[in-house]
């Protein structure tokens, strides 16, 4: 019985998982849920209740979309997402601690600036823009955040960037993040990403 995996098509979290059990080859069965009506099958293994979650047949779950991530990439990795080099894998470590701990809770005060009148956008994007700079200076070096090619560190933070940058297109185009808009534009356009974004037909 494959593991099945709770997911939702746009969530960042879930696309993240979702790149890497594509890329591994690894076989589950995939369940997109309904953010409104969510499976009780899911909540039952994991009452937190966000995506990605995924459940293996002999009732053992993965609740975290960097959990998955590994789990996938620790039976096939054919791209060497996962670095040998300590250095270079705590360096990757601490981006994707960056992109989850600060530049998310940013990106959801922009995303949904509206719901938070104390500020304008504007000012929400600014509190954004640290870590952009961060990541645009890494990629201004041969294209990649780390390591000289893709590894996990561009896999975890490429959908949180694409969900920011989808807030605002014009700002985000015209802005001075060139090397971050070609990585981008790179990864949205790969052919791993159109697959794990194919919408389910039923």
């Amino acid at each position: 019985m494959k593991p099945l995996l709770f997911t939702f098509r746009r969530c960042p979290f879930a696309i993240r998982a979702r790149l890497a059990i594509t890329v591994s080859g690894v076989e589950v069965d995939q369940h997109e849920v309904s953010l409104r009506a969510k499976p009780k099958e899911m909540l039952e293994c994991s009452p937190k209740g966000t995506v990605p979650v995924l459940k293996f047949a002999d009732g053992s779950v993965l609740e975290q979309s960097l959990d998955i991530m590994r789990w996938a990439l620790s039976l096939n990795d054919p791209e060497h997402w996962l670095d040998d080099d300590q250095a270079v894998a705590a360096e990757i470590a601490v981006l994707i601690k960056q992109n989850d701990e600060t530049f998310k809770p940013a990106l959801d005060l922009y995303k949904y600036a509206v719901r938070f009148p104390q500020h304008s956008e504007a000012y929400y994007r600014e509190q954004a823009e640290s870590f952009l700079v961060e990541l645009d200076t890494h990629l201004s070096k041969d294209g990649y955040l780390l390591g000289g090619r893709y590894t996990l560190a561009d896999m975890a933070i490429f959908p949180f960037i694409r969900q920011f940058s989808n807030v605002n297109r014009d700002w985000f185009y015209a802005s001075r993040y060139h090397h971050l808009i070609a990585w981008l534009d790179r990864l949205i356009g790969s052919e791993l990403f159109q697959n794990v974004m194919q919408k389910e037909v039923d």
